[in-house]
C-alpha cells in the first residue's frame, strides 16, 4: 500500500525491463509461474483490504511489484494484516501446489519463492512494510519508520553483497544482477530517507 499514487494503475519502465530480462533469462514457463504467483500474491493484499473495508483506487507496478493505494487509513493491526495477506496467499497456494506434486511444482516454487522474498525486511517488500507497521502498533511512529529505515537498509545492503558473492561464485552470471541493483536501490533509498521505485 502506498500513500500517493496517480488514481488508476501504472507500471513502470523498470517492471517491463525486469520482465523482458526475466523472459530472456529463463523462458515463457516460468514466467508464466512467476506471473501467476504474483497474481495471487495481490490477490491475497486485495481480499483483505477489501474485507478490512478500505477501497483501492490506484496501481503502481514496479519491479518490486505492484503498490495498492487505498482510500482512507488502516489500522495498525488492519495494515498488518494487509500487507502479510500477499506473501500468505503465497506460502498457503505453494504448500497446496507442491503437496499435489508432479508438474505442479514448479507453480509451488514460483509462489513459495515469492512469497518468502517478500517476507524480507526491506522496504517496498511486504517484509519491510510489516516491520513498521508491527513497530508501529507496539511502539509508536517513529520507532516504526526508524526500524524499517535501518534494519531495512542494513538488510537490503547485506543481500545486496550476497548476491554479487553468487554472481562471482557464478562466473560472473547476469541473472541475478536486477536483484542486485533493486536491493542496492532499496539500501540507498532508507539511508537516504526516499524510497524510489524502480
Amino acid at each position: 500500500m502506498s500513500a500517493r499514487l496517480e488514481a488508476g494503475v501504472q507500471v513502470t519502465g523498470g517492471f517491463w525491463l525486469l520482465l523482458l530480462w526475466f523472459l530472456f533469462a529463463n523462458g515463457w514457463q516460468l514466467l508464466a509461474a512467476v506471473l501467476l504467483a504474483a497474481a495471487v500474491h495481490e490477490g491475497g493484499h486485495y481480499l483483505v483490504l477489501r474485507l478490512l473495508g478500505a477501497e483501492v483506487i490506484a496501481v503502481r507496478i514496479s519491479v518490486f511489484g505492484a503498490e495498492m493505494q487505498v482510500r482512507g487509513r488502516l489500522s495498525y493491526g488492519g495494515d498488518l494484516a494487509a500487507t502479510l495477506a500477499g506473501p500468505g496467499a503465497n506460502l498457503l497456494s505453494g504448500c497446496l501446489l507442491a503437496a499435489m506434486g508432479g508438474p505442479w511444482l514448479v507453480f509451488a516454487g514460483a509462489h513459495l519463492v515469492l512469497g518468502c522474498f517478500n517476507l524480507l525486511p526491506i522496504r517496498p517488500l511486504d517484509g519491510g512494510r510489516a516491520l513498521a507497521a508491527a513497530v508501529r502498533w507496539t511502539a509508536g511512529p517513529d520507532a516504526g519508520e526508524w526500524a524499517a529505515r535501518w534494519i531495512g537498509g542494513a538488510a537490503a545492503a547485506a543481500l545486496a553483497a550476497g548476491v554479487f558473492f553468487l554472481m562471482w561464485r557464478s562466473g560472473g552470471s547476469l541473472w541475478l544482477l536486477p536483484a542486485a541493483i533493486g536491493l542496492i536501490a532499496a539500501s540507498a533509498g532508507e539511508v537516504r530517507g526516499k524510497r524510489s521505485f524502480l
